[in-house]
Formats: C-alpha cells, structure tokens, sequence
C-alpha cells in the first residue's frame, strides 16, 4: 500500500516492535549531531575575530544572524520529509520512499534559488531591522551576497536530513551532519584566516561546505535506491502528494513563526525590564538552548517511530512509541534540569564576565533550569505530530499557545517583573505540551479508525 494512497483502502497492519533500544539508537546519534551545530557558529566568530578588524567580525554576525531568520523559515523540509517517509517506510512502500525523497530535493532547490533571487532584498530589510553603522553595513552585505549561495545546497542537506532519519538511520544521519558541519569549519578557516579572504571567504567556506555535504549525502543516499522501486517522474511529480507535502510544510512553518513570536516577545519583554535585565536573559536562556539540543534528538526518535508506526498502521507500536520517548524525554530534562539548578551560576559567570549582568541573573537561574523540564513534553509532542503528520492540528495548539503567552506575559510582568516573565515564558512551554498531549487521544482515534472498513 502506498502511503500516498492510504485513505483508499483499507490498510494491511505490519507488526513491528518499539524498544528503548530503538529509541536511543536514533537519538543519540542525533543528539551528538545536532550538539556541533554550534561549533559552526563559534568558529567563523573565532575566525572573523582574527582579521583585526572589528567591523567584520560585526557584520558576521550581523549577517549570520539575517541569513539564519531568513533560512529557518524553511526548515520544515527536514522535519516534513521525515514524517512522511517514516510513513512510506512503515508501510513498506520503497517507490513512495524515493518520491518524497525527490519532491523535497525539488522543494529545497526552488526555495533555495528563490533566496539567491531575493538576497538584495532580504539584505535590504534586515539591515533596516538592525541598524548597524556604514562599516558593518558593507561587511554584513559581503557576507550575505556570498552566503546566500550556500541555500539550495543547505536544503538538499535539509531534505537528505529528513529521509535518512525518516528510515531511522540516526548513525548515517550523524555521519552526514559531522561531514557537512566538518567541511564547514575546515573550509571556512582555509578560506577566511590562511588564505585571507576575510568575510567573504567564511562565507564561501561555509557555501563549499554545504555543498560537499549535499554531494556526499546525495551519492550515499541514491547509492541505496532498489532500482525496481524507482519512482516514475508522473509519480515523483504526482499533485496529490506535492500537494500533501507543501500543506504539511506550511503548517509546521506556521507553527515555527509563532514560536519565534513567542521568543521575540519574551526579548522584547525582557529589555523593557532594562539593558542589565535583556543581558541576563539572554545569558540564561543558553541553558534553554543547550537542553533543546538534547531533547531535539528524543523528538527526532518520536518522528520516526510514530510515522513509522502510521505508516504500519500498528497502533500498539504508536502507542508505546509516545509512551517510550515521553519517558526519555521527561527523565532527560529532569536530569538537566537538576544540572543547571545546581551548576547554574556557574554556567553564568562562564558565559559572561560583567558583574553586573552576573548578579542581575542569578536570581533567575532556577527559572531557566526548570525551563527545560517545562519544554520536554512540548519536544516529543512535536515529533510524534510531525509524525504523524498531525499538522494542522499542532499549528493550531502552538497558535492557542502563543496567545495565551502573550496574556500572561503581560499580565505578570507589571506585577511580577523579570520573574513574571520567566514564568509566562516557563508557562508558555508547558502549554504547548500539554495542548497537544490533550487532543493526542482524539487524534489517535481518527487515524487509526478511519481506514476501517465499514
């Protein structure tokens, strides 16, 4: 049965067992991968650090932070591509597999040329957002122009991404990130520091290496294609399945511009509290940041297992799918949890040196410890909608979510100031979890009757 045609007929169940063997098999590679993402970012800051010129180093990060908004509204490929190639992987179907495989690889290039065309413009508009003065205005254009070529390269990595993780290969997807984030890092030294391109050559270092990785990743995954299961182009290009994919797509975006409301409205609550207030929330909020990579990889095992398990149409395996990967989840963020609430200060004074900004945190440290533990069910509820492909509905939750923030965010911060706002913010993650986990059971209930025969 093709997972694209699943509501036609009544589907046949394929059995498959969900072990924290199989749980941890996915997220531990991933968890491992996702951890050197930030190793990118700290070494062209390392590099443009050493060209002596403080303007570049400016427009860097300028410029990576303009091209990293402009690009993240695009990274439902990865997660879209998982969900409904654990589908076709769970019923088996290898044709439907390779098709979704290739309608994402076309997504990725349409979209990433579009941002090469629209680059002037996007330069444009961040830079009006941001400000910055003439010098670090032309470094911040340099690295844009170059940068934005990296785009169709970086979503085929995107989609490469989806579909290793969607057949539950978390080692091979490891394996690629380590290869595209190595590349990165290597090339934009060579580029940037030893062959003194300055801006302009981190940018091209970090072009070049995402494009080895879409070379490497492109080779190793078709190198595995069955031949006899190759999609025709009519199916590659069937309207009901890009149809499929680009509403599932539009969902999740839609769901991640409201989170990124959600941390732009804590920001912007957070400096009407004062520079020392902004200062120490952004510091804390690394804690935050740090555990997400963590549970990042929990939710990544839930959209695999359970799209897998949609796609088997085996609700025992979805069932123990959810119950496997919220206990990850929940244990994993308690034990952090009781890691920054201990270490906190810690952490804080390693972060930053001002004294200030030092004592004007501390306070909060338990507030950002338990932001982690607040989040876990929000992460796994994530994956398991994602795979799903329960879209519509976790946008909608994450809409409810974010107004109710906002509520309370402005409700609280008046009477409770800095502390009023952590809560909102602790409160605000919660809800997203618990949202989705109270209409999990309908939701289960739909997908696993509806193909019932009557």
């Amino acid at each position: 049965m093709s997972a694209s045609n699943a509501g036609a007929q009544a589907p046949v169940s394929r059995p498959f067992a969900v072990t924290h063997r199989a749980v941890l098999a996915i997220t531990l590679p991933m968890t491992l991968a996702f951890l050197t993402t930030p190793l990118l970012g700290l070494t062209d800051i390392a590099v443009a650090g050493r060209l002596g010129d403080p303007s570049a180093l400016a427009g860097l990060v300028v410029g990576a932070l303009i091209f990293d908004f402009a690009f993240s509204t695009f990274n439902f490929i990865r997660s879209g591509t998982t969900g409904l190639t654990a589908q076709a992987f769970g019923a088996e179907d290898g044709t439907e597999m390779q098709a979704v495989f290739w309608r994402a690889v076309i997504l990725a290039l349409g979209i990433g040329a579009a941002l090469i065309l629209l680059e002037p413009v996007i330069s444009v508009l961040g830079l009006l957002a941001i400000a910055p003065d003439a010098d670090v205005a032309r470094a911040t254009r340099t690295y844009l122009f170059w940068r934005m070529f990296s785009a169709p390269f970086a979503l085929i990595n995107y989609a490469l991404l989806g579909y290793v993780l969607g057949r539950g290969q978390g080692t091979l997807g490891l394996v690629l990130q380590v290869v595209i984030n190595g590349a990165n890092i290597g090339l934009s030294i060579l580029f940037g520091y030893v062959m003194q391109g300055g801006i302009a050559g981190i940018a091209l270092g970090t072009v070049s290496g995402e494009a080895i990785g879409a070379i490497v990743g492109l080779a190793v995954v078709m190198r595995g294609f069955p031949a006899d299961e190759r999609p025709s182009r009519r199916r590659i290009l069937d309207r009901a399945g890009f149809v499929r994919m680009i509403a599932l797509n539009r969902d999740i975006m839609i769901r991640s511009f409201c989170l990124l409301g959600g941390y732009m409205l804590f920001t912007r609550l957070g400096a009407s509290l004062g520079a020392l207030t902004l200062a120490a929330n952004g510091v804390l909020l690394n804690l935050f940041m740090i555990g997400g990579y963590f549970l990042d990889g929990v939710a990544t095992a839930s959209e695999q297992l359970v799209g897998r398990a949609v796609g088997a149409f085996w609700r025992p395996a979805f069932d123990r799918a959810v119950k496997l990967t919220t206990l990850w989840a929940l244990g994993l963020s308690g034990v952090l949890t009781l890691a920054f609430f201990l270490a906190g200060n810690g952490f804080v004074d390693l972060l930053t040196t001002d004294a200030a900004v030092r004592a004007t945190a501390r306070p909060y440290v338990v507030w950002a410890a338990v932001s982690v533990l607040a989040g876990a069910l929000a992460f796994v509820m994530d994956g398991i909608f994602i795979g799903a492909t329960w879209s519509r509905a976790m946008r909608d939750m994450m809409i409810l979510s974010t107004l109710l923030f906002a509520g309370l965010a402005y409700a609280l911060v008046p009477i409770l100031g800095n502390h009023g706002l952590w809560l909102a913010f602790d409160l605000f993650l919660g809800l997203r979890g618990l949202t989705l986990l109270a209409i999990l059971p309908s939701r289960r209930r739909q997908t696993f009757q509806r193909f019932a025969p009557a």
